[in-house]
């Protein structure tokens, strides 16, 4: 019953939103310059010829002479853009050896991307994606690589992105005024700021005996990363990153992040995130649910002792442990809200890891299955524990940004990506030195996975991108987290390889960039406000009514529960939207109608919920005013115990 009321409050709220919903490209956008257009057997063809047909297969429909078979070789071209910025490139193509999809390849001045082109027998328009072009001469290449598609024509025109204006309104209807203050701050720095975060190092901290990159500097425990930046760039990050890692039913030790979580929050006014490493025994088979298991006998890296699928099948193994380590995140969890304190929580992270290559346990059994884990722990935690002060952060890894992972848009508020790119996937054409692309190839695939209604953030990174190249790439990232250092891998002070001193610096000095200080009462923020309307272009609600919004005022309140239990009792049968009133769309008015409006007002528990069911249907059968009016009141008595 209690996913029911969910339910009911998301399809309502999904009514009344329908008019506010954004296309991805805004209102009025101007039609794109396109600075190239050719067909591709003008171009440079380095090994490739020039065909009209694929062995014994026609393709009628190409233009000009014929067309190009990618296929041991390159295709190669120029394109003179007016000014840095962002530039979409298209092609017309045919790919009939693979029946699912074939990666194609292409180079942005030396910079490869590798794009997935489904099968298509017959000639289909095709975006490459958005790239960022120099102003002056750029060199495009197609390379074979996989290659083996037919390209017809290439198309290179100035992109034209959608306008970031996300609605706060958050996936758990139930969400404390805490969590959508945040939200709302989150929503109104997005697409004009960046705020600032770093990651807090796990377990004990830093100790004397732990290695670092500091020359001699004081380590400082978990504060040491923190005080090093506001040492060197004048103030703090705005966002802390915790793990929640040793909260577990294996070894489980308390290393005091609930209270770091809470006096970031309230003392400091900083904004927490939260991953969380869960570990499973490393020989699942042996282990007997409940015993405890030595920290070197544990991992969060894939397990084949362990399925993931069984992990949400009752009366299994995985299921019992999965539910010891829910309860045992959620006890910390409930202390965090009982103090006043939202997070951004980013559970089960980088699932998909790269493709078919999962490198944590609840990404090994697949998509499907890690959705499954996904939606579990968010009903367990906000249903059976009632937390909501969650602000849910889904976290992909791979650069297409893995479409099949995406738990969906009633169960995720930010989608995010994790930055380790020093090496590979860069632009700017440098080796050997930190990598400060803005990535807009991988902003703008999250933006599209939701269809550009949910926040993108940098939830883990190495390098932090430029000021100026986020600006010319339009990269707006909803914040960055630096992770810690840890005597290897120095993420922030290791100046030659992960964040170059004087970029980072600059970029905390920005106008750009939100730091602690900079932060306002985000868990007050707009609190007296409504979600704002999106002001792009908005599709008409098809239903031409609010379902539960008998009066039809735009408003869902308790009058309408009063109008409905009047309309029951014939007391006015006129003036009153009908099917309004229809709050299951059932086609009838019945009291199921107003038993469903009741919940999603009062959001009352399963058996008080049963208990009221009765009460109403004995007297609104018996079609008495005075037994309705009676377990009206008792209705209402029984709802405030």
């Amino acid at each position: 019953m209690l996913k029911i009321i969910k339910k009911i409050a998301s399809a309502v709220t999904a009514a009344m939103m329908l008019s506010a919903m954004a296309s991805a490209v805004p209102a009025g956008a101007a039609e794109t310059d396109v600075i190239f257009d050719d067909e591709c057997e003008n171009l440079e063809l380095d090994g490739l010829d020039v065909w009209t047909s694929i062995y014994d297969k026609q393709l009628p429909g190409y233009s000009g002479e014929g067309f190009v078979y990618l296929t041991g070789g390159t295709m190669r071209f120029e394109v003179t853009a007016p000014e840095d910025g962002m530039y979409e490139i298209n092609t017309r193509y045919v790919q009939i050896l693979d029946q699912g999809s074939r990666m194609q390849t292409i180079s942005i001045n030396g910079a490869e991307n590798m794009v997935d082109f489904p099968y298509a027998d017959t000639w289909t328009d095709k975006s490459f994606g958005i790239f960022r072009l120099n102003k002056g001469v750029n060199t495009i290449e197609l390379l074979t690589k996989y290659g083996y598609a037919a390209f017809d024509t290439i198309t290179v025109k100035k992109a034209v992105l959608p306008e970031l204006n996300i609605d706060p309104t958050l996936s758990d209807p139930n969400a404390t005024k805490e969590a959508q203050g945040l939200m709302n701050y989150l929503c109104d720095v997005y697409g004009k700021n960046i705020i600032s975060g770093q990651q807090e190092i796990y377990g004990g901290g830093h100790t004397e005996d732990s290695p670092n990159g500091y020359s001699g500097d004081e380590l400082l425990g978990y504060e040491t990363e923190f005080e090093w930046i506001k040492k060197n760039f004048g103030d703090y990050p705005a966002i802390r990153g915790f793990d929640m890692m040793n909260y577990n039913p294996l070894y489980g030790w308390d290393d005091g992040s609930t209270e770091r979580i809470i006096e970031w929050a309230n003392d400091r006014n900083g904004i927490p995130t939260v991953c969380w490493h869960i570990n499973l025994p490393n020989d699942f088979t042996s282990y007997e649910v409940g015993e405890a298991v030595d920290w070197s006998k544990c991992s969060y890296k894939p397990n084949d002792t362990f399925s993931v699928e069984n992990a949400v099948v009752k009366g299994t193994k995985e299921y019992e442990y999965i539910m010891l380590a829910i309860e045992d995140i959620a006890e910390q969890l409930i202390k965090v809200q009982e103090a006043g304190v939202p997070i951004i929580f980013r559970p089960y992270h980088e699932a998909e890891g790269n493709p078919g290559a999962a490198w944590f346990w609840w990404g090994q059994d697949g998509a499907e299955a890690y959705k499954a884990l996904w939606k579990q722990l968010y009903t367990e935690l906000t249903e059976t524990y009632g937390l909501h002060n969650l602000i849910w952060e889904y976290n992909s890894y791979t650069y297409s940004s893995s479409p099949e992972w995406y738990p969906g848009d009633e169960w995720v508020d930010i989608v995010a990506y994790d930055k380790y790119n020093t090496v590979y996937n860069r632009t700017d054409g440098l080796s050997g030195v930190p990598n400060e692309d803005a990535i807009s190839g991988t902003f703008y695939n999250l933006v599209n996975l939701t269809n550009n209604k949910k926040l993108v953030a940098m939830s883990e990174n190495d390098s932090v991108p430029s000021v100026d190249n986020m600006l010319i790439e339009k990269a707006y990232w909803l914040y960055f987290c630096i992770w810690y250092d840890n005597g290897t891998d120095n993420f922030l002070s290791d100046s030659q390889r992960y964040n170059n001193f004087d970029t980072l610096k600059t970029t905390y000095q920005s106008d750009f960039c939100v730091t602690l200080s900079e932060l306002p009462d985000w868990k007050n923020y707009k609190a007296d406000e409504k979600p704002t309307e999106s002001t792009e272009e908005t599709t008409e609600n098809p239903l031409g009514f609010i379902p539960g919004d008998v009066k039809a005022d735009e408003v869902i309140n308790v009058f309408d529960a009063a109008a409905l239990r009047s309309m029951l009792l014939k007391d006015i049968p006129d003036v009153i939207e009908a099917s309004a009133a229809d709050t299951n769309g059932d086609g009838s008015i019945t009291i199921a109608d107003l038993v469903l409006l009741h919940e999603y007002l009062v959001g009352m528990d399963v058996e008080l919920t049963y208990y009221i069911i009765i009460l109403t249907v004995i007297a609104a059968y018996a079609q008495q005013r005075e037994e309705l009016l009676y377990a009206i009141r008792t209705y209402q008595q029984l709802s405030v115990r």
